[in-house]
């Protein structure tokens, strides 16, 4: 069997953004059991129905990336209680026009990172709920609201070892889970 082909979505396109450094540095944890692909959605238009009639190539090129994968990681910030702008761009821009959704039936992982101590709870919240509609199945178990510490990263961007044991465990359950679930061929979608 080949490697599991596994896309990585950043909620954040700052190049400095600690969500951006977390999941770097789960790649690393899993680069063994996965081919892992960053899916940049810094130059995506803002999505636009009266658009779909000619639909947007940033966004097909979106889809075509996602459909090509076996399984999503979301590392998300949390911007105002909720999940960035550009990721809810990037949702529904790629879903659109109706009936053509590029995520349907692809298993999914949600896992953020900030300083304060709920860390990225209500966005993967809102997040997992726009999963559930776009027909993504989500990895329930282990949750993962990451604080953010200096010591979560090494010098050079590894997992510390407070946090290792967990975000192995973390990545090793979401591959486990993308295997078991392998992405569902939907004739709609």
């Amino acid at each position: 069997m080949s490697k599991l082909r596994i896309g990585v979505i950043v909620g954040s396109n700052s190049q400095s953004s600690i969500n951006r450094k977390l999941a770097q540095a789960l790649v690393k944890l899993a680069q063994n059991e996965a081919e892992f692909t960053f899916i940049d959605l810094a130059a995506l238009p803002f999505y636009n129905r009266d658009d779909d009639a000619a639909y947007p190539a940033a966004f097909q090129q979106l889809k075509d990336t996602v459909r090509a994968q076996d399984g999503i990681l979301f590392v998300t910030p949390e911007h105002n209680r909720s999940v960035p702008a550009l990721l809810k761009n990037a949702l529904d821009g790629a879903s659109r026009p109706y009936g053509t959704s590029a995520w349907s039936g692809i298993p999914a992982a949600v896992i953020g990172t900030a300083a304060g101590g709920p860390a990225t709870s209500m966005a993967q919240q809102h997040l997992r709920n726009i999963l559930a509609y776009l027909n993504m199945p989500t990895l329930g178990q282990p949750e993962a609201f990451i604080r953010w510490t200096p010591e979560l990263l090494d010098a050079e961007g590894n997992v510390g070892a407070a946090s290792h044991d967990f975000l192995k465990t973390y990545m090793d359950t979401f591959i486990g889970w993308v295997k078991c679930l392998p992405k569902a061929e939907h004739p709609c979608a």
